[in-house]
């Protein structure tokens, strides 16, 4: 039996709406079993519809309750966007939402016949396929249900489910920002790099390359932690070690990092209310 479902609507067809589509083309769910609701849907996404059959932007009236309903809109158009969403949500459909600070309550008050709820977080790299989600259902939610999500999400990488909505915070704080923290990395081993003497080009491309490099490898020997991976890389008392060193130290990277999650942590807190 498949876990797709027979019908499907997503509400916000972006970055991450797109990039999760594409993925459950990909894998399998029927074009003719969508559709889109996206008044500003990008060329590439009318393309999409066209080739797989899949219905955009038709009559509200013309939509019938679907089995699972996506909203992917960005958090602030929720309140403009209830009057469509209530009239899309049964009793029997199941919302999955990846609204940043939006809560399952939220969306409860918003959309009143409809009892399943899951909330999820992904992650940029869900736009290849390499995202990370974490998952938080309603009590409503059946199994059937969730292992229809936990489908539909691995359609742009791996899943986390969660016991408790509220640890999605902490999701938003690690990995829902955590590329931006990668990103800022390779600016400061690139920065790095220039200042004791490479052209700056040159050590932006090593800095980047060597970043995509070892994120590759974690990824393929997956079975092997991170630390274990530190210390295969790091001969005692060569300049690995000099380097790490300083960043191990009292006051270096690990108390900075957990500050840094913890302050984006309590911003997710304050934005849900």
């Amino acid at each position: 039996m498949s876990l797709y479902p027979a019908s499907l609507v997503l509400v916000g067809a972006g970055k991450m709406g797109g990039a999760m589509l594409q993925g459950w083309l990909k894998g399998g769910l029927a074009g003719t079993s969508v559709t889109i609701r996206d008044p500003a849907a990008a060329p590439e996404i009318s393309r999409l519809s066209e080739k797989h059959g899949i219905r955009l932007n038709p009559p509200v009236e013309d939509i019938v309750p679907p089995d699972v309903l996506v909203l992917a809109i960005k958090p602030q158009m929720l309140e403009s966007a209830a009057p469509l969403l209530a009239e899309i949500a049964g009793p029997k459909t199941l919302v999955i939402s990846i609204l940043a600070g939006k809560t399952i309550a939220d969306l409860a008050a918003r959309m009143p016949q409809a009892q399943a709820f899951i909330r999820a977080m992904p992650n940029t790299p869900a736009a290849v396929g390499r995202g990370i989600t974490g998952v938080a259902a309603s009590p409503a939610v059946t199994d059937l249900q969730k292992r229809m999500a936990d489908k539909l999400l691995h359609a742009v990488g791996r899943v986390e489910w969660l016991d408790d909505e509220a640890l999605i915070d902490a999701v938003t704080a690690l990995s829902g920002s955590g590329p931006a923290y990668v990103f800022y990395l390779v600016e400061c081993m690139a920065r790095a790099g220039a200042a004791i003497g490479l052209p700056e080009d040159v050590a932006r491309r090593m800095a980047r390359a060597t970043v995509e490099g070892a994120g590759e490898l974690m990824f393929q020997e997956r079975d092997t932690e991170p630390g274990q991976l530190r210390v295969n890389v790091t001969s005692p008392g060569g300049t690995t070690a000099a380097a790490l060193a300083v960043l191990m130290a009292d006051g270096g990277l690990a108390p900075l990092m957990e500050k840094a999650i913890c302050a984006a942590k309590k911003r997710a807190e304050d934005l849900a209310g």
